[in-house]
């Protein structure tokens, strides 16, 4: 048996990385500004109980400064309102870039008029679930819904900033629609499927700005952590001033106000705000739109990730990978048949027989024969061809209509031709064969192997999930030997053959049973069970609108392998969480080595030691704790904005860096802070 195969191909270029914005553009600074003296309002600040003490503490502080002036008190009143209004900046920098990308979402939306099916014109606003539109080339498609006739290129860049068109047309699981994108030829007809205001761009505005986002289950759980801790550390310090004055040590207010700011966990109550909304930032950098907080955070959990072969794991179409030659046919003979039989196959997998041949052997597409009759493929037949002038047919096709054929015109078919076949089905291939019938009978040239081709990188990124712990399963139609071909290919570790919606439903319904999170992706209505059932449903942009309302993300790309970032970003969100949680309670320990010596010593002179970083005086080391307290919430809004560089691992391994990184240098970066602070803050007169 002789084998053709081509040449390895060109390794691919890595695709793009999304782009990145920088964290605070010129024109955002003045809007996020404003917007952090607008947070001032203690109606809003009460929601940040960690924050809104420390804004209380502000206003005694400047209410102290006032009845009883000096330097020392000026200082401490004006570094808590600046507290204050840094943690504004946080949440108002990480909400105006979300008002950016709204901006660019609102020019989609325009004052559109919409023709009805007769003929009648009324403004887009005015629309309702069930009214139908005509829409034709150079047309805003005027509202959300489902092409019921026609078909058209749709220029879909105002939503998702991809300037190549997409094909919508009525019937399938490619008829929904997006208000405010431009129909570019034909015409539809659009059943409208939302209501005023409740349009897909209407929503993603609202999320993105962050109306609409409401805190997460881990969201609200750190807040209690961090309103108990408040809570302790304000009786702790009501309770130490009968101390004080019994010792004969008694603390002005102003130094009990510092010590209840610098000892309640400030840090991360002034960038938890920030943090979930620029995880959802992220997301939508990404071109992904999460209907909740919640559906992100949920993808930093997921434990099971369900994924359609065709499209997601493979390319979507079958290729052929080689020739395989039977009967004694010599290599030129096969490529060149292969390449002739094809010509008429307009199929992607008649097309790729015709790119083998090409790369294989080098040989060019033939358009001129003269007197060739040319046979196409056919859903009937399973087969298409040519023939020739010189009286040869030429038929490639399905192994059982191709035999059939070979046997009615009066030939025979090889154990060696079942021997190539079976091998090739069992691989997880589909086999066609190719003959010829001629002057000297018909018999089998070879065999041609199609096969789905796994995305060039898949492997990789499944061992990468299988790092993070996350059991990836793949979900086809195909029956379980080819289905199993695949996996093994691409590395996925489970998979459901055959499978069913209701195959589907059972399998996420399971795996939550164990404990664990799923995410999958869908784009038709048959998946619209499985995607209101997984905890992370990631609805393609191109899908229907009953896949998109069941969903919890939508991708506008409409990319099912970007689920696997959608993880990633999900991880991110949670460990930023944990690691800024984790530093803002370390970097408290400095602050009691600079305070407590600095209010006690004077009575208890063993207290002295530890003043460790040896601080100037007890003002000097008070100030210089309020004024890094203060500043390091300015030096972390970066990295909560960007989030926390996520390397795949194991928890153990990940809690490890972890506490190395943001534990230990959560204790040691204050020590240096507060020391060079303090330098600084000893030259001020009027600071003893």
């Amino acid at each position: 048996m002789t084998t053709l195969t081509p040449p390895a191909p060109a390794p691919a270029r890595p695709p793009a990385t999304p782009g990145t914005r920088s964290l605070l553009t010129a024109d955002q600074l003045g809007p996020a500004l404003a917007g952090a003296f607008r947070k001032l309002d203690p109606r809003g600040l009460v929601k940040q109980p960690v924050i809104f003490v420390v804004w209380v503490g502000s206003v005694f502080s400047t209410v102290l400064a006032v009845a009883d002036p000096s330097v020392f008190g000026w200082l401490i009143a004006i570094w808590l309102w600046l507290t204050v209004l840094f943690a504004n900046v946080a949440e108002a920098v990480a909400e105006g870039r979300g008002k950016a990308q709204a901006a660019t979402l609102r020019k989609a939306k325009t004052t559109t008029q919409a023709v009805l099916e007769d003929g009648s014109e009324v403004s887009a606003a005015t629309l309702v679930p069930g009214m139908r539109c005509v829409v034709v080339a150079g047309q805003v498609i005027p509202g959300d819904g489902d092409v019921v006739e026609g078909i058209a290129s749709v220029d879909e860049s105002a939503i998702t900033g991809e300037s190549a068109p997409v094909i919508r047309e009525s019937g399938g699981d490619r008829s929904a629609v997006t208000g405010g994108t431009t129909v570019l030829s034909d015409r539809i007809v659009v059943e409208i499927t939302s209501k005023p205001g409740e349009t897909f761009i209407d929503r993603m505005i609202a999320l993105v700005e962050g109306a609409s986002r409401q805190k997460t289950p881990n969201e609200v759980a750190l807040n209690i952590l961090l309103s108990s801790l408040t809570i302790v550390f304000l009786l702790a310090v009501v309770t130490l001033q009968p101390f004080a004055v019994y010792s004969g040590a008694e603390q002005s207010m102003t130094v009990l106000i510092a010590l209840v700011v610098c000892l309640i966990p400030t840090t991360i109550g002034a960038l938890l705000s920030a943090i979930g909304i620029a995880g959802m930032d992220r997301l939508v950098q990404r071109n992904v739109l999460a209907m909740s907080g919640r559906a992100v955070e949920a993808a930093g959990d997921v434990g099971t990730l369900l994924l359609d072969k065709t499209g997601t794991i493979t390319l979507g179409n079958r290729q052929a990978s080689e020739f395989v030659a039977v009967g004694g046919c010599s290599d030129a003979e096969l490529a060149d048949a292969a390449q002739l039989a094809s010509l008429a196959d307009e199929t992607p997998e008649g097309r790729s027989i015709v790119v083998l041949a090409k790369t294989a052997y080098g040989l060019r597409e033939r358009t001129d024969l003269p007197g060739a009759v040319f046979v196409p493929f056919t859903a009937q037949t399973r087969m298409s061809g040519v023939d020739l002038p010189d009286g040869r047919q030429l038929r490639k096709g399905a192994a059982g209509a191709c035999t059939t054929w070979v046997r009615t015109q009066g030939g025979e078919v090889t154990a060696e031709v079942g021997d190539a076949v079976d091998s090739i089905s069992a691989s997880g291939g589909t086999p066609l064969v190719l003959a010829v019938a001629g002057p000297d009978g018909a018999r089998v040239l070879g065999v041609i192997h199609l096969k789905d081709v796994v995305k060039e990188g898949m492997r990789e990124r499944f061992d990468e999930l299988r790092r993070m712990g996350i059991r990836t399963v793949m979900i086809t139609g195909d029956n379980e030997r080819t289905a199993r071909a695949i996996a093994a290919e691409a590395g996925v570790d489970d998979v459901l053959a055959e499978a069913t919606p209701e195959d589907k439903l059972a399998l996420i319904a399971r795996e939550q049973e164990g404990g664990r999170l799923v995410a999958m992706t869908g784009d038709g209505t048959n998946d619209a069970p499985a995607l209101a059932q997984a905890d992370v449903g990631v609805a393609m942009n191109t899908g229907t609108s009953a896949a998109k309302e069941a969903g919890n993300m939508v991708d506008l790309d409409s990319n099912p392998t970007k689920l696997i970032e959608i993880v990633e970003i999900g991880k991110q969100l949670l460990i930023t969480r944990g690691s800024l949680t984790t530093f803002s309670i370390a970097n408290d320990l400095a602050k009691y080595f600079a305070i407590i010596p600095a209010m006690f010593a004077g009575v208890f002179p063993g207290l002295d030691k530890l003043n460790v970083m040896q601080l100037h005086s007890p003002e000097s080391a008070i100030l210089s704790a309020v004024v890094f307290n203060a500043l390091i919430i300015v030096a972390l809004v970066p990295l909560a904005l960007r989030g926390v560089k996520y390397t795949p691992g194991s928890a153990s391994a990940m809690l490890q860096r972890n506490l190395l990184v943001y534990g230990v240098g959560g204790v040691v970066l204050p020590f240096v802070g507060i020391k060079l602070i303090d330098l600084l803050v000893s030259l001020i007169p009027g600071i003893a």
